[in-house]
Order: structure tokens, then sequence, then C-alpha cells
């Protein structure tokens, strides 16, 4: 006998923004309560340091977390300088300081350094695995962490403001870059040393932080529920994919794990929706119009 699951049904995504202080998985945890959802997750960690746009997969949503997962993202952070921390961040011990200060034209000069496809070392400090555990893990245990380093590629990099002890940075990058280690790494090339001091995500795949609720506004809802003004539907998160409105016979086939041909559809993965505009399938088209299912929601 199958246990039912508790919750309710609930399918979509919420775009919240998450506070400083809350861990990813509490910001599920937290956003999963109040929708009473029976499933949940998050289309990329937010440290908890950092605020911003969190996109938290309800239900069937969950099975599209990675087109999210994968997007690029964009950060507004605040480089500190003077001063390298053990956890690149204001939250580590202090292990290094400097009395020089660059001026804005110097910071203006490195940032090419740091732009486009680049090799990046990962925080210590991080939740990638070594020896089978995070990263974090065997540090906070005084274990000696050797990271290796990555290939990640910074599609931008600008400074937004400057004072001589601290610079507003605005970067967009691909999946697996550390903004953490972007702010160290341009201190030492400054030969100041410099460690982050304010971080947020203001976007990713396409959501932007004016969209995103934020923990009060949550709270403040009584119903909260498939109909909440603050729930997106499924295919949010697909709109670079082109969709097809199928008939009622074809869905039937979708849903029955069978395939069909359609030789004006061009290839490539397509979204199918239902006459509702309700996501339904996630399709591949060959180049002789064959439909074959890549997933099937069940809503």
């Amino acid at each position: 006998m199958t246990r039912k699951r508790k919750g309710d049904p609930i399918h979509g995504w919420v775009l919240f923004n998450k506070p400083v202080g809350m861990t990813s998985t509490q910001a599920v945890g937290f956003v999963r309560r109040v929708f009473n959802a029976q499933k949940a997750g998050h289309g990329g960690t937010l440290d908890p340091l950092a605020d911003g746009v969190l996109p938290i997969a309800l239900g069937e949503a969950t099975k599209l977390m990675n087109y999210v997962l994968q997007a690029d993202k964009t950060y507004r952070f605040t480089i500190k300088f003077g001063a390298a921390t053990e956890t690149d961040d204001a939250e580590g011990e202090v292990i290094a300081t400097s009395d020089k200060r660059p001026t804005e034209d110097q910071l203006r000069q490195v940032l090419h350094l740091f732009t486009g496809t680049i090799q990046q070392l990962p925080p210590k400090y991080s939740a990638i695995k070594k020896q089978g555990q995070a990263a974090y893990k065997l540090a906070r245990a005084g274990k000696e962490v050797e990271l290796e380093p990555r290939t990640v590629t910074v599609h931008k990099l600008e400074v937004e403001s400057f004072t001589p002890e601290e610079a507003v940075l605005v970067a967009t990058v691909t999946k697996g870059t550390y903004v953490r280690s972007l702010a160290r790494d341009i201190g030492e090339e400054l030969g100041c040393y410099g460690h982050v001091t304010q971080l947020t995500r203001v976007a990713v795949s396409g959501f932007s932080l004016q969209e995103c609720v934020d923990k009060e506004t949550l709270e403040s809802v009584d119903n909260l529920g498939q109909s909440a003004p603050h729930l997106k539907g499924l295919a949010t998160v697909l709109d670079d994919i082109p969709a097809y409105a199928a008939t009622p016979a074809e869905i039937v086939m979708l849903k029955r794990g069978n395939t069909f041909h359609r030789v004006h559809l061009s290839p490539g993965v397509m979204k199918v929706l239902d006459r509702h505009g309700n996501l339904v399938s996630l399709v591949e088209v060959d180049r002789i119009g064959k439909v074959s299912i890549l997933r099937n929601f069940n809503i």
C-alpha cells in the first residue's frame, strides 16, 4: 500500500527573495511549509551571507530544476579591500591584511583578467565534495582542503561604485562560478587583498529581483495554494523553448508513452501545451518530425 505524501499537490515556481542569514535549504523548507506543498527544491544554492533571487520549485516543477541550475546568474557584490579571510567573505577569520588601497582606475584595469573564460579556484569553504564530504566541513574540522581549479565564464564584470575602502561590482557568470573567489582574486591581483562583505543575486534564468516575493509577504498571505498570485506556472523557466499546442488525442498519446509524427515541426526540444496553456510534456522532435517524450508532467 502506497503511503500518502503529506501536503497538497502544489505545482509551480516561487521566485523567493532569500534574506541574509537563511540557508537555501531553510528557504525551501519555509516556502514548502507556507504553501503546504508535497514536494519542493531550489534552483541554485545561495550562501547564508547572500540574499536575492532563489527560484523554488514546487511539485512537478522540481522536474525542471536543471534548467535553472544550468542558467547564467547575475550578482551584485561588495569587495572590502585590505584584508583576506579564511572564507573569502565577512564571516571568516582575517588571515592577511594590507595597508595598500587601489584607485578606481587600477581596479577597472584588472577586471579584464577576470572576464571571459577563466580558471578559478573555488573557496575551501564551499559545498564542493572532497573525500566524500563537503569541503567546508573538512575545513571547519581543521583538515587541509585542496580543491582543483575549474573552468568558468564571466560574461560581464563591471564597477558600479567605488571608494578606496570598498567597491560594488556587478557580474554575470556561468554555473559553478564563485563570486567569493572573484573578490579574493581581484584583491590579490591589486596587491591589497579583498573579500566579499555583501552579495545579492539579482537575476537568474530570466528572473529578476523585482519579480521576487519576500519572506514577510508570504507569511502575511492567508491562502497560499495553486491559485496564489506568487506561484508561477511550470513553463516559466522554459520561455526560450518553442511551444506546440497539442490536440487532445496527441496529449493522450504522450501520456501513454507513445510517439507521433508532425512533419511541420522544427527539429529540437519543444514544450507541449494543452488548450489551456498548461505544460503537458517536454519532447524532442527529430529531422523527420517524430515527436518523442523527454518528460511528462502529471498535473
